[in-house]
């Protein structure tokens, strides 16, 4: 049998001792707060997509906390308008697809899904073989699998047909496929049929965390299967799990980047139990865009030290000026939610902002910060914990000190601002904000005018 279709990368290693809490893989329907987003349910291999104002989560599916391998028996959709809390909405089962002829089925290994004239087309992993695509109406389905067969079929090119990712732009829809190389092709009309023949994607100087491993049945191997393509401005993102290569054209030719997690991912611990050639393996994700914010949700075992049965985190992505992408912060914590007991609030980390700019600036204290720009601008904070027992907000406000503004905090929803006060320029401003609740969703409006810049750094609460 060939190697490469026999394990799936860094199967044949050992197992990790699973660590369980005792909730059921099938109990409940509704999402907790945090990293991970869905706790104990094994929902892995995370594609996160927007639809309207809803997040629609494409997820493989690890079947039990007590797996010894890869027990994937479905596929899953969870939706979330916040971020923080998620419910399951469809459920695709391998009977619903070509593959009922093989009833024993439980290899439901990675998917994604493309919208294209309001119908929406999911596409799944037979194991690493092939794969196929059902059709829906709606993000959530009911699902269809019209085809009756895989799209992408076993040996259509030299990689395995498998781990699909969707890529869109304009009116065209692009599928990526494969381990070690990677091939991509427009898809044709119908999302179901390929435009073009499969085309290899050349990365230059590539790595993976196989690279440099010994005693792996992949060692020295470049890349690893999961890719994704993303785009940010003028530039392509194709990333196979933490590690990415960037290109100005889409079809590549790809230079290889970094990784976006690293020794400094990691400021309160998580780094282990992980994946047995460190914590960059095995971290399957996708990128996504909401509300002006970027994130990155990947697989994560921190919680329950099985490789064979995987959450789903997400984090922050802050973009660099020369187009690198800063190391990710791995937290429990998570996003759409912040806790104002474990220190101050990034700014460049909010939920949603109107007409802001986030910028790299070495001077801020997590190397990114927001630039006020003339006229009003405005950042949103929900689910603000640990503030019972706090009465102000200290805003460190960076730039020139002849520049002066109009700071308001509104609660989500009011009518009128908790606080609106006038500041002269740059400077550190605590604003008294009276007694507050001990969860809070909070909104800040700041509004200038003139030219000279002003930009900001971070909000604490004391």
């Amino acid at each position: 049998m060939n190697s490469r279709k026999s394990l799936k990368p860094g199967k044949a290693v050992r197992g990790l001792c699973a660590l369980f809490l005792g909730v059921s893989a099938f109990a409940a329907s509704e999402g907790y707060a945090g990293n991970p987003i869905i706790a104990n349910q094994g929902v892995n291999d995370p594609h996160i997509h927007v639809f309207g104002d809803t997040a629609y989560l494409y997820a493989s599916h690890d079947k039990s906390p007590h797996n010894t391998d890869f027990i994937m028996e479905d596929w899953q959709v969870w939706s979330s308008e916040d971020l923080v809390n998620w419910r399951l909405r469809s459920t695709l089962l391998p009977n619903q697809t070509y593959l009922r002829s093989q009833p024993d089925f439980a290899s439901a290994w990675a998917t994604d899904v493309a919208e294209k004239n309001g119908k929406y087309f999911w596409y799944f992993s037979e194991g690493n073989h092939q794969t196929g695509v059902v059709v829906g109406d709606s993000p959530v389905g009911p699902w269809k699998d019209v085809l009756g067969a895989a799209l992408l079929k076993k040996d259509l090119t030299p990689t395995d047909e498998y781990d699909p990712g969707l890529f869109a732009e304009a009116d065209d829809r692009y599928i990526i496929f494969g381990v070690w190389d990677y091939y991509m092709a427009k898809l044709g009309d119908d999302m179901m049929s390929l435009a073009e023949t499969p085309r290899r994607i050349e990365i230059r100087g590539a790595r993976g965390p196989y690279t440099f491993t010994s005693g792996t049945p992949f060692d020295g191997k470049l890349t690893d299967d999961k890719p994704f393509l993303h785009k940010q401005g003028d530039v392509y993102y194709l990333s196979w799990g933490a590690f990415y290569a960037t290109s100005k054209a889409l079809y590549g030719p790809y230079q290889y980047r970094g990784a976006v997690i690293t020794e400094e991912s990691f400021p309160t611990g998580l780094s282990a139990p992980t994946w047995p050639t460190g914590p960059q393996q095995g971290r399957h994700g996708s990128f996504f865009t909401w509300h002006g914010q970027t994130y990155f949700a990947y697989c994560d075992i921190s919680q329950s030290g099985n490789r064979y049965f995987r959450d789903t985190f997400i984090s922050y992505v802050h973009y660099r000026d020369d187009g690198s992408i800063a190391p990710i912060r791995v937290d429990e914590t998570g996003v759409g939610e912040y806790n104002a007991d474990h220190g101050p609030i990034e700014a460049e980390e909010f939920f949603a902002a109107d007409a802001v700019t986030k910028r790299e600036n070495a001077a801020a204290s997590n190397g990114f910060d927001i630039v006020l720009d003339e006229g009003a601008r405005a950042l949103t904070f929900p689910n603000i914990r640990g503030l019972a027992g706090k009465d102000s907000a200290v805003f460190d406000i960076a730039g020139d000190s002849d520049a002066p503004f109009t700071l308001s905090v509104w609660r989500k929803g009011a009518k009128a601002p908790i606080v609106e006060q006038g500041f002269d320029g740059a400077n550190r401003w605590r604003v008294p904000l009276g007694a507050l609740g001990e969860t809070e969703s909070l909104i800040v409006k700041i509004e200038r005018a003139g030219r000279n810049e002003l930009a900001l750094d971070r909000i604490s609460f004391e």
